[in-house]
Parts: structure tokens; C-alpha cells; sequence
């Protein structure tokens, strides 16, 4: 099964623009991303041999403000996963209104076959091919998958030395010793709680004794789990790559985060009243909510159906594709969109780079109790238009974005 995560950000376009009643002219443009690089870059092996990298970076749009968007290493990332990506961040940002394009960075490589240095070295060459784009006024990256603070620190590294002097505000996500917000790390499993929590009132559902199953333990999902597990709900299932995990009783998930930063995957734990099961066999579990925390495409057409969950909080990008979101619609499952659910993130990525713009930062309180405050006033706007219009949360969210794309199209004017 081919499948094309940008086919499906141009079918939630035209989709919401029908919701919208937008003539073609009024949201044309934001099917194209306005600029594409795609790079190769040699970097020197620790062996002494030259190996030829492949990267990209796709801004979508600068309507609204400078480019923002993550950079991840992945060997399996390719052109069409990156525009779209770069399109979901343009969306993101207009509905949680900051003032912010979408752009989005990838290099195609496993990193964890990389030393140390190669790593770096990889980092440092990548940023220096696609320097001619980034900038604090411009596009500024941020972690994605596979990549972190010590990657962003390189990054922000990279490009203050080419400028002569130190240039913080240039990426987001960054060590706090180099200008790093407080609360960024967990600001997107934070925003999935908060979404998790608020969909929970609005629906009824208690988080206490709440059954979740979280597909991937990265940083979002890790994040996620535990502020769940501290509201009361029972974490039941749990997957990475190598595989997933299943207890009815949940998990002591503090527990495994600790054993995960020791032994790098569930495989290598000690986890003895765990049952072992696939990653298909978690999304198809009995549960109150699912979230998808791994990467884009996970729901599809062939296992939508087998989906038993009350509520899916898309903590991935892209992780149900526009097929499985009618079979899912049909069963009465309830989706909290990813452009809402993880926009935690790009929320304190803003934060962070106000703050380093002003020199003057905040405390970890001010910056969650703001991130609270910008998520629930865009999760309050999404369900009243899903309720008010009759249309699932997703298609509410994407009429939101492209009220506010338009408008500041319209505002704007078209050039010349």
C-alpha cells in the first residue's frame, strides 16, 4: 500500500474549504508549498570513508509570519512526507493563532547506525546546506523526530559561527544553556494531555481508571503517559519500535521511562507480567483513548475497522490517513486532530523564541499556565464549530486555520 501524506493534506484542504464555502482563488495557494530545497551533503565517516546524505527543507507558507518547522532524521523520510509536514505546520500555527508560517527540515538517515561525531558532523553540514534559508526572521527549526536539544544546540551553533557572533532565537528546542525555554521538551506530550483532558470533560469521560493505549514512546508519547498516569488513568498498552506491551492493570510508567533511558528500547526491559503484542494489535485494543505518538500513516483503510477505541488524541502528524478517518467517522469514534492535539509544541516553541528576542525569560509555571491557555482557547474554538456545523473536529479545526490564512491572504493582497 503506497501511501502519499500529501495527497492527504490536499484533500483536508479542499474538504474544509467546501465546509468554508471559499472560492478556488481564496485557498489555491496553500496546496503548494512556496519553496522546496532538497540537498546532498558528503559528511567524513569515523572509518575515514565519505558518505553522500540526502535532506530537505520545504517552507509552506509565509503568510502569517517566518517559517517554523522541525528537522528529522529518519532513513525512510522522502520529498512528500516532508511538504506535508511543512503544510500540517502552517495549519497548526493558524489555529492556535501565532504568528507563524509552517516549514519542516529531514535528512534521510537512521541515526542510530552514526557515532557521536558522525552525528554531529551530519547536523553541522546539513545545517550549513540549507543556511541560505533559515534565520531567526525567516524559518526557524525546531526537533522532530530523531532529532533534539544537543541536535538543535549544534544547529544553533552552526549558524551563529557563520554570522560571528551568538544567534539563539535561529532554532527552538534547544538546551537551556544556550537559551532554551523551560517546559519545551514536554511541551507536545503536555499539550496531548491537556487535549486528552479537555476532550474528556467536553465528552462526558472521566481521565480516573480511563484505559489509554500510547503507540510510541518517544518524547511525546513518554511525556504524555506520565502526566495521564498522574491525573489517574491507567496506561494499558505501550509500543516503540521494537515492539508493544500490554497489561489491563496499566504501568507504572515512570518505571519504564527510566528503564527505556538505560535500555534504549521496550525489547531490552525488564518487564515480566507484560504481555507482548504487535503495533497493530495496540490500535486494535479495547480502550477509552488511543494516541497514535509514532509517525504519520499508522490508521489506514486495511485496520481502521478493527480500531475499538471511544477516542483517538493524534499526537503523531498524519497518523490516520483520510480513508480511515470515514471508516473511524462511521463508527462513532471520536478523532482530536494532530494540527490540535500536538500543537503544544510550536506553542512553547514560540514562547521560547519571544523570549529569546527579548532576552527575558520565564518561569516554568508562566510558560505551562500560558501553553493551558492558548490550547484550550483553540480546543473551546474547534468542538463549538464541530458542534455548530455538524462536521468532525479535524475538518472544524482545518476551517478555523483557513478563516485565519485567508483573511491574512485577503489582507495581504497577491504580489504584483
Amino acid at each position: 500500500m503506497h501511501y502519499n501524506p500529501y495527497d492527504n493534506v490536499v484533500s483536508t484542504i479542499k474538504n474544509a474549504a467546501g465546509v468554508l464555502g471559499l472560492d478556488n482563488n481564496d485557498f489555491v495557494a496553500d496546496i503548494y508549498p512556496e519553496r522546496e530545497l532538497k540537498v546532498h551533503f558528503p559528511v567524513r565517516m569515523d572509518d575515514g570513508s565519505v558518505r553522500v546524505f540526502e535532506g530537505y527543507r520545504v517552507q509552506h507558507s509565509s503568510l502569517r509570519g517566518p517559517y517554523k518547522g522541525g528537522v528529522r532524521f529518519h532513513q525512510d523520510v522522502d520529498e512528500n512526507e516532508v511538504k506535508a509536514l511543512a503544510a500540517w505546520m502552517t495549519f497548526k500555527c493558524a489555529l492556535v493563532n501565532i504568528p507563524y508560517g509552517g516549514a519542516k527540515g529531514a535528512v534521510k538517515v537512521d541515526p542510530s547506525t552514526l557515532s557521536f561525531g558522525e552525528l554531529e558532523r551530519l547536523t553541522r553540514r546539513f545545517t550549513a546546506m540549507i543556511l541560505p534559508l533559515i534565520g531567526p526572521d525567516k524559518d526557524i527549526p525546531a526537533p522532530d523526530v530523531n532529532t533534539d536539544a544537543r541536535i538543535m544546540g549544534w544547529m544553533m551553533d552552526t549558524f551563529s559561527t557563520f554570522h560571528g557572533y551568538a544567534i539563539p532565537e535561529v532554532v527552538t528546542g534547544k538546551p537551556l544553556e544556550v537559551g532554551g525555554s523551560l517546559g519545551r521538551r514536554e511541551a507536545t506530550g503536555r499539550g496531548v494531555y491537556i487535549a486528552t483532558k479537555e476532550m474528556a470533560d467536553k465528552l462526558g469521560m472521566s481521565l480516573k481508571d480511563a484505559r489509554i493505549a500510547v503507540q510510541g514512546m518517544g518524547n511525546v508519547g513518554s511525556v504524555a503517559a506520565q502526566l495521564l498516569r498522574e491525573e489517574g488513568a491507567k496506561i494499558i498498552a505501550i509500543s516503540d519500535v521494537s515492539g508493544g506491551i500490554y497489561d489491563e492493570n496499566g504501568f507504572d510508567i515512570d518505571a519504564i521511562i527510566e528503564m527505556l533511558a538505560e535500555n534504549k528500547t521496550l525489547k531490552k526491559c525488564n518487564l515480566p507480567n507484560a504481555a507482548w503484542i504487535s503495533n497493530d494489535e495496540l490500535l486494535s485494543l479495547e480502550c477509552d483513548f488511543l494516541i497514535p505518538a509514532a509517525l504519520e500513516g499508522q490508521i489506514h483503510e486495511e485496520n481502521a475497522d478493527a480500531v475499538r477505541a471511544k477516542v483517538i488524541v493524534e499526537a503523531a502528524n498524519g497518523p490516520t490517513t483520510i480513508e480511515a478517518d470515514a471508516i473511524l467517522e462511521g463508527k462513532g469514534i471520536v478523532v482530536v486532530p494532530d494540527i490540535l492535539a500536538n500543537a503544544g509544541g510550536v506553542i512553547v516553541s514560540y514562547f521560547e523564541w519571544v523570549q529569546n528576542l527579548q532576552a527575558l525569560f520565564w518561569n516554568e509555571d508562566e510558560i505551562n499556565d500560558a501553553l493551558f491557555q492558548a490550547l484550550k482557547a483553540a480546543i473551546d474554538e474547534v468542538y463549538d464549530l464541530h458542534k455548530e456545523k455538524g462536521v468532525s473536529l479535524r475538518t472544524a479545526a482545518y476551517v478555523l486555520a483557513m478563516k485565519r490564512l485567508a483573511a491574512a491572504r485577503s489582507t495581504r493582497g497577491i504580489f504584483p
